[in-house]
């Protein structure tokens, strides 16, 4: 299930932009290389967290969104309502440097952070993944946005985007991308919705993307439609 939703309850099908086309490229190459059984696993986890309700769970458009505080790479401290006072906030989550479609994600957002900037607002990303691990993301992506570590999912948690990983991915991620040395033993088990917000300076959510599978994202031309429609008011 996905929920796309703005102010001007415009829809934007997750599927109408040049990044998801990107990673229905990625996906389906690792479809053609992967064993049956690992997509049966996969399949079964997407399916099986649709039913948990999370998408229901999580906020949504018209929502307050909880302010917060959380560390950059270097240490440096970022309070959500402190940006806002300057501008609208875009707030997404990647489940970590890992994630090749969170890379993906991440490199189109980071051609369009101009745009964003244009737009009055501040791009920020959050993820479970530890400081010194997000300092190598950055570099390696050469981020120009604040990158910030969501230690133990807490922000996560505040939004409804947590979900519990089943026994076979969790042992399969552990194996494979190192997630325990990554964000952390008390965070390994669970990773964030990859959603994408964007706050207006009043501090609610004017446009909200949600969907249990981590392989469909936020255009980021999505995101400039709704900046523009705030700019514009």
């Amino acid at each position: 299930m996905i929920v796309v939703a703005t102010i001007s309850a415009i829809n934007f099908p997750a599927d109408a932009g040049e990044l998801q086309d990107k990673l229905d490229a990625r996906r389906d190459a690792f479809l053609e290389k992967a064993s049956p059984e690992v997509i049966q696993s996969q399949e079964k986890a997407l399916a099986d967290l649709e039913q948990t309700g999370i998408i229901d769970q999580a906020l949504k458009v018209g929502d307050e969104a909880p302010d917060f505080t959380l560390g950059d790479p270097d240490g440096k401290q970022v309070q959500l309502s402190l940006l806002l006072k300057d501008g609208p906030v875009v707030l997404t989550w990647y489940r970590g440097g890992w994630c090749p479609y969170c890379n993906i994600a991440l490199a189109s957002l980071t051609q369009r952070n101009d745009d964003f900037r244009e737009l009055g607002a501040t791009l920020v990303a959050l993820t479970p993944e530890l400081p010194d691990t997000n300092l190598e993301t950055v570099k390696e992506q050469g981020l120009p946005f604040e990158v910030l570590s969501d230690i133990d999912h807490k922000v996560a948690e505040q939004y409804g985007l947590v979900f519990k990983l089943n026994d076979d991915t969790r042992e399969r991620y552990a194996e494979k991308f190192g997630l325990v040395e990554r964000s952390g033993e008390s965070a390994a088990d669970r990773l964030p919705l990859p959603a994408t917000y964007v706050i207006g300076t009043d501090g609610v959510i004017t446009y909200a993307f949600l969907d249990a599978d981590y392989r469909r994202r936020a255009e980021p031309e999505a995101i400039i439609a709704v900046l523009e429609e705030l700019q514009a008011e």
